[in-house]
């Protein structure tokens, strides 16, 4: 596996995670090698959880690094993560593309024009990959439209943990929840909007450090809203479960990630009708789900969740939707798909 952070990253994210789930499981059967760039404070070789972590390399380097790792091994599974993938494909026949989301459209929000180019035209190159994994039909769409054969694709939904993600107590009085990277295309600043507009009286929660954290929380002082930056992984499930509602408000996920999370702790969410939310949200079940900044609207489900009669039943329902989805089936169909090669 090759991916530019392992888990102990400190900018680790939905995709580490994705990888550290699926790769200890898979270890259970195979050999597994994953390949990230160097961590300061972390060496340079660690088995975790029966994975052989290999780091090597800065973000540029690594694949150079990777072209070297990717010969050594049956099968490679090239995590592309941050659009440029890592053309394991070169020197490995069976290398196989693993897309959590396309950011053609997404680049414009993170980086200046000349970068978004670059990265644009080297995302491009996942259609000379013979073997692909998507996290979700949204992300398959997107690779359609790059050009993908779509006989080469293959959907492998993500799972997530019900020993760990489980529904607790509420909070005595109503709570939101928004949690995520401080990221332009995120929009946390549209939590802030949503929760201008409520009727109803709420305690709102941001939780999540990145790019716009400082900006963020002068904002959000002036306001009210507690944010936390970024927090320890039992407080982030404390937090889901105390939660009424989840918002969120990215204009794009490949998997929502949150989404599921919250609804394991039988939490509602309420999200932009974009990406991927369409597969995982039905609306009025598990959550809402919302057109694009239509703040408006986003604020009138707020409230509707915020009564407690509403909020138990979508808590029960978002529980019951969260269980399509577990760590041990989606690592038993990767180990079908990476067999069958």
């Amino acid at each position: 596996m090759v991916n530019h952070r392992d888990i102990y990253h400190p900018q680790a994210g939905g995709a580490e995670v994705v990888l550290y789930e699926v790769g200890r499981r898979l270890a259970k059967k195979a050999n597994v090698t994953w390949l990230a760039e160097s961590v300061k404070g972390r060496g340079s070789e660690e088995i975790i959880e029966g994975i052989k972590v290999k780091r090597r390399g800065n973000k540029y380097t690594l694949h150079l690094y990777s072209l070297i790792e990717a010969k050594k091994h049956e099968i490679v599974l090239d995590s592309v993560a941050h659009a440029a993938p890592f053309f394991s494909y070169k020197v490995n026949r069976n290398a196989v593309a693993m897309v959590h989301h396309v950011h053609q459209d997404v680049l414009k929000f993170e980086v200046d024009s000349l970068q978004a180019m670059l990265l644009k035209a080297l995302e491009k190159r996942i259609m000379n990959y013979d073997y692909i994994i998507a996290v979700s039909n949204a992300t398959k769409r997107d690779l359609l439209k790059l050009g993908v054969d779509e006989e080469n694709i293959h959907v492998i939904y993500n799972g997530v943990d019900h020993e760990k993600y489980k529904p607790s107590e509420k909070s005595e009085k109503p709570m939101i929840l928004w949690i995520g990277r401080m990221k332009k295309y995120k929009n946390p600043f549209d939590s802030l909007k949503i929760y201008k507009r409520l009727t109803k009286k709420a305690e709102m929660v941001v939780v999540g450090g990145g790019d716009l954290a400082g900006e963020f929380a002068k904002i959000s002082k002036k306001m009210g809203v507690k944010y936390l930056g970024k927090v320890t992984e039992e407080e982030k499930v404390k937090l889901y479960q105390k939660a009424w509602a989840v918002l969120s408000t990215s204009y794009i996920e490949g998997w929502g990630m949150t989404v599921v999370e919250a609804n394991a702790c039988g939490t509602p969410v309420v999200a932009y009708a974009t990406g991927s939310m369409p597969e995982i949200i039905r609306d009025g079940v598990n959550g809402f789900l919302v057109p694009y900044k239509d703040y408006d609207y986003a604020a009138k489900v707020v409230d509707e969740i915020l009564e407690e009669d509403r909020m138990k039943e979508l808590s029960k329902r978002s529980l019951e939707e969260s269980m399509k989805y577990n760590w041990e089936k989606t690592a038993d169909e990767y180990m079908k798909y990476l067999s069958r090669l």
